[in-house]
């Protein structure tokens, strides 16, 4: 298997570098991959001779089949914790394969494989044509190279990056982190880049190649006072080279861990009870990423499973809530410039003025449902077949002021940041962890409070939501369907009317 890891542990960051997460690598990988690790740069994007993939692409459909596609991935990524003020553990990594699939009706077959070789494409090409035996073949269009739109821009690649600039990085924002406050008594900071190299054939005669750079840094901050804990997060993530940190600085986002951690060291229990919620805008925004689109994602629909199905057309929430998922918003942790399936990128509004006119797809839910495709088709490697996902999700800007929309709400909470939830697609509930909230008092924030959770139906609260301010806010973070999803979702500042909020008293 092609995918070697070296780690580091609980180490001086002298001997961090000198030990050199390249030259430690080098000692278990194949000479190929040692050679670009020793050359501190990823492989190149896969390249493969056109002739090559149309072979590969013909055997898959050899039994039958209407469509045929290779994806071929290689991925190098670095992963390194700071914490209690040591470098705690680093990770330097390769991995590379390719997947094949075949789709007939409404049967798919997959298969991958490790080893870029034609014969390791040939065997895949082969198990994963086994699903349309018997069916009727569609011939296959040879392929021929093509481009798309870039959305992602790079001005300091990631290979050309020396580790003591990444642990630069890291360092100032732990400082940071433990200057703020002498409540604070350790920062964590969790430094993560890759850049994956993409090439997609399939059947219908499309040949994409590409590299994708990603940045991931998460700053936690314990604060700890009065008898109380509290741990802060912050997360800064792109597609991005090492510019990211010009614009989203270090410092900054450890000095919003840290605010958060003092800040909450006072929270009372939260009330519980049918409520008036206002949630601040950013990251709030992964509760209709839940709430609302995964139940609005293709495959569920294809299945008539969730609240939307036969709902196209129709109001479905307030006239003021418009949902959009933008796969091309500029370096966004959601953004690429084609999907897992070749699928350019686009806009896609979902709900517009309350009106549901329009599903997330791949091309297999895409084919099922009659619609377009719209560039949700995601796989979290090569080793998983590409299924619906979101990109950046979010509730459009809309014309309320956030003060205006506070100080008109007589009373109930105000959330200022979201822990995690889920939801079943299926009837649309959905329950979600404070990590940040204040009482609503009289049109003002006053007293913060743990412990609450925010409880209710999907189609409840997009009803609900009667105020939209114009601040429009992101926040990044990770999608789970099985397989894991690089997802930004935000919102403007709303107010969402009367929805259970779990708490541990009485209000």
């Amino acid at each position: 298997m092609t995918n070697k890891f070296f780690s580091v542990g609980d180490i001086p960051r002298r001997k961090f570098l000198e030990l050199g997460l390249k030259g430690g690598l080098a000692l278990a990988a194949t000479p190929a991959l040692m050679r670009c690790a020793r050359a501190g740069r990823a492989p190149a994007r896969p390249e493969f001779a056109p002739e090559d993939l149309d072979k590969v692409i013909r055997r898959a459909l050899e039994k039958g089949g209407e469509f045929g596609e290779i994806y071929i991935e290689n991925r190098v990524s670095r992963s390194i914790l700071l914490e209690e003020g040591k470098f705690k553990s680093a990770v330097y990594g390769i991995s590379q394969g390719a997947g094949v699939r075949v789709i007939s009706g409404d049967k798919t077959g997959y298969a991958y494989t490790d080893e870029l070789t034609m014969d390791g494409f040939l065997r895949a090409a082969d198990v994963a044509s086994y699903v349309a035996r018997g069916a009727r073949a569609v011939a296959p269009v040879d392929v021929k190279e093509g481009k798309r739109p870039s959305h992602i821009t790079v001005r300091v690649p990631l290979q050309t990056v020396a580790d003591e600039k990444r642990l630069e990085i890291m360092s100032r924002a732990h400082d940071a982190a433990l200057a703020y406050d002498t409540r604070i008594k350790m920062a964590s900071i969790d430094y993560y880049d890759e850049v994956r190299g993409r090439a997609i054939a399939n059947s219908e005669g499309l040949y994409l190649r590409d590299e994708l750079p990603l940045i991931f840094f998460i700053v936690q901050t314990l604060g700890v006072g009065g008898g109380a804990s509290h741990m802060g997060r912050e997360r800064l993530s792109r597609h991005s080279g090492l510019e990211m940190f010009d614009e989203l600085r270090p410092e900054d986002a450890a000095r919003a861990s840290a605010r958060e951690s003092v800040a909450m060291l006072e929270a009372q229990a939260a009330p519980a009870g049918k409520m008036d919620v206002v949630m601040q805008n950013g990251w709030g925004g992964v509760l209709v990423h839940e709430a609302v689109g995964h139940p609005l994602e293709g495959d569920n629909i294809a299945r008539e499973t969730g609240v939307f199905v036969g709902k196209l057309g129709q109001m479905v929430a307030h006239p003021k809530f418009t949902m959009v998922d933008d796969g091309t918003l500029p370096n966004f942790r959601g953004t690429t410039d084609f999907d897992d399936e070749g699928t350019p990128m686009k806009r896609n509004v979902l709900i517009d003025g309350g009106r549901l006119v329009r599903f997330m797809t791949d091309i297999l839910s895409a084919k099922q449902m009659g619609t377009e495709r719209t560039g949700n088709g995601r796989r979290e490697s090569f080793r998983y077949m590409p299924i619906v996902r979101m990109t950046n999700t979010f509730i459009d800007r809309g014309e309320d002021r956030p003060e205006d929309i506070l100080a008109s709400t007589e009373s109930g909470l105000y959330v200022q940041s979201l822990s995690g939830g889920s939801v079943n697609p299926t009837d649309g509930v959905f329950n979600f962890t404070c990590r940040e909230a204040y009482l609503i008092e009289k049109g003002k924030k006053t007293a913060p409070v743990k412990g609450a959770t925010l409880i209710g139906n999907c189609l409840d609260v997009i009803k609900g939501i009667d105020a939209v301010g114009d601040d429009l806010d992101f926040g990044p973070g990770i999608c789970g369907k099985g397989q894991s999803a690089e997802v930004t979702a935000g919102q403007p500042t709303v107010r969402i009317r009367g929805i259970n909020v779990g708490g541990s008293r009485a209000r």
